[in-house]
């Protein structure tokens, strides 16, 4: 196996490119270039239509050679032995190029079965930073998609971006904005993310920190004079228009509110782009974009159980809001119209989103909002490519990286052909695209008795060894806070007169703090309970007055964001009926756990609750 670090058009002899050059515009052969010992990486794909990136060649045929691309055009003369694909009726497109990603775990690896040959990560680990470039420059074997990375955000302390129970630097209230981008440039950062986000585009009384006009501007003039891109989290109209005054260079959201011809115009103005990430807007919406995306035929096969769970889970408010990702739309359908850049991304790593599964989902949406196929090919190609300087890729042209991908069918007649994968290359080598097997581990949840009494909270019970207060069935029922993701809110439990007392403070050093109650149906905690049988969870509660909500963690895996139900406690005993069915994106086989939680204001609160059931 060898590794190859050339960059693009660096090591192709004079001699061999003007002979590309020549069969490229003409029908006449070509010298093949030398090769090396390794021929996995060399192919020629005959007869097969091209989507370079931003045009369609018919009946073309390519030529990659030591995994990069050689020639494009006409028949080529090859050694009898090298190999060749035949891509009849099919399509010849570049690498995918999700634009806006949240990439950790098995991520680069799912996206590359879908055809997602690079990813941009919004924010992730700083450590592996250094490690990521060596391996995108590589040209060796690999089964994972490149990743480029904004390392840490520019955000608040207590800002968003500081809610995942990892530890990332911020920006304080009197911070050196300039000081805090040479530290993240320091760190290997390959382009600025600037976080402007409050929580008022989501919620009409929770407010986090965020980062100061002046300091935004401070930030993107560093990151300028440092010869990075400076790109913005925003949630709102305002803060679009603040960002692109401030010189931001690209957005990478829309918002789910109408924009105005203010904003459009002054986006073309100063030559920004925008990275919609429609699909995560869609599972704000509630509008079940990612649940039709696992249930397709041509991508459930190769979805990771992970994958399937993700993409159906939701997040935000329990009523769906069709007019987010309407206004969403109607927002790119007007930046597209005055002529602004815009670049496909899904935010996968969020519910409702799987890594490369989505971005065929994102085509769609974009195709929604007014883009041609082939305009919402090159949004995920050849635009991301340019604008954020990716010489070697989003292309297929000669001496760009040999990341290709082909469908059945014509994607830039039906975007939903890009669906009908055929074959992925990563460094001109064919994926071993292997359809994921089933965690042995991820069973439908272990039955539970056939009564439907969780708990009365009557007579006496001593706590378990592990801290918990049984229940009728299931593991019991212990605390949850917000320490477990390095919060500061504190709860105790106790039976009290018959009922479940939880009381405690919700304090401030979370973004999103909460603080309760935790009930296991499983006789282990957190594993998974069958629920398919039962239709509805009731209980009673009384308290203090405040907002409360029960949270559902499901899946095969725990997921990183339950369905979430309000309720109030209010002075006198209610009565709390809430459809299982309602917990939005929730997997009733594998239940894993429900968690009667405060959340902000901050401040103490105490409520209680009794005979709960699942009926």
């Amino acid at each position: 196996m060898k590794v190859c670090t050339r960059r693009p058009g660096v090591g192709l002899p004079v001699a061999i490119a003007i002979a590309i050059a020549a069969s490229v515009s003409s029908a006449s052969h070509a010298a093949t270039p030398a090769r090396d010992n390794d021929a996995a990486n060399d192919v020629v794909i005959r007869n097969v239509r091209v989507f370079d990136g931003t045009r369609v060649l018919s009946n073309t045929d390519v030529l990659v050679i030591d995994g990069r691309i050689a020639a494009v055009g006409a028949k080529f003369d090859a050694p009898k032995d090298f190999p060749s694909v035949d891509g009849s009726g099919k399509t010849l497109l570049p690498g995918l190029i999700d634009a806006h990603t949240h990439s950790w775990g098995d991520a680069t690896r799912d996206a590359l079965r879908f055809g997602v040959t690079t990813e941009l990560d919004m924010m992730g680990e700083v450590g592996r930073l250094s490690a990521l470039k060596t391996r995108r420059e590589s040209l060796a074997r690999t089964d994972e998609a490149d990743l480029w990375s904004a390392g840490a955000a520019v955000t608040a302390p207590g800002g968003h971006g500081t809610q995942y129970g990892m530890k990332v630097p911020t920006l304080a209230a009197d911070g050196d904005a300039a000081a805090f981008v040479a530290a993240r440039v320091g760190e290997g950062s390959d382009y600025i993310k600037l976080i402007i986000e409050d929580m008022s585009a989501y919620s009409a009384t929770t407010r986090i920190p965020t980062i100061a006009e002046a300091q935004a501007k401070s930030a993107i003039a560093a990151a300028h004079q440092a010869r990075k891109l400076a790109v913005v989290h925003v949630s709102r109209l305002s803060e679009g228009k603040s960002a692109i005054a401030a010189g931001a260079d690209g957005l990478v959201h829309i918002f789910g509110e109408p924009g105005d011809a203010a904003f459009f115009a002054s986006a073309k103005k100063h030559k920004a782009f925008v990275i919609p990430t429609l699909s995560v807007l869609a599972t704000m919406a509630q509008t079940g974009e990612g649940r039709a995306l696992s249930e397709d035929a041509r991508l459930k096969p190769w979805l990771a159980a992970a994958q399937a769970d993700s993409l159906k889970a939701t997040f935000g408010s329990a009523t769906p809001k069709p007019a987010i990702l309407a206004d969403a739309i109607a927002n790119v359908r007007a930046l597209h119209a005055a002529g602004v850049d815009i670049l496909a991304g899904t935010d996968a790593g969020n519910p409702g989103t799987a890594h490369g599964a989505s971005m065929h989902g994102e085509l769609e949406l974009l195709v929604r909002a007014g883009f041609t196929p082939s305009e919402a090919l090159a949004a995920a190609t050849s635009v991301p490519a340019r604008r954020f300087g990716l010489a070697d890729r989003g292309r297929i042209a000669v001496g760009q990286r040999a990341d290709l991908w082909m469908v059945d069918g014509d994607p830039t007649r039906d975007i939903l052909a890009t669906r009908a994968i055929v074959t992925v290359w990563k460094n001109g080598y064919a994926v071993a695209r292997v359809q994921p097997q089933a965690p042995a581990a991820a069973p439908i949840g272990a039955a539970i008795p056939a009564g439907s009494l969780v708990d009365d909270f009557e007579g006496d019970v001593a706590t378990s060894p592990m801290g918990m207060l049984p229940a009728k069935f299931g593991a019991g029922w212990m605390q949850t806070t917000d320490q477990l993701a390095g919060g500061a809110s504190i709860a105790t439990l106790k039976r009290e007169n018959g009922a479940l007392a939880v009381s405690g403070e919700i304090k401030t050093g979370f973004a999103f703090p909460w603080s309760g109650a935790m009930y296991f149906p499983a006789a282990q905690p957190m594993q998974p309970a069958d629920l398919s049988a039962r239709k509805e969870l009731v209980f009673r509660a009384r308290g203090d007055g405040r907002n409360y909500s029960v949270m559902l963690f499901s899946g095969v895996q725990m997921q990183s964001m339950p369905s979430v139900k309000p309720f109030v406690a209010g002075p006198e005993w209610t009565e709390v009926r809430i459809p299982l069915s309602g917990f939005n994106g929730a997997d009733l086989s594998r239940v894993r756990g429900f968690a009667f939680t405060a959340g902000q204001p901050v401040g103490a609160f105490a409520f209680q609750i009794d005979d709960v059931e699942l009926k």
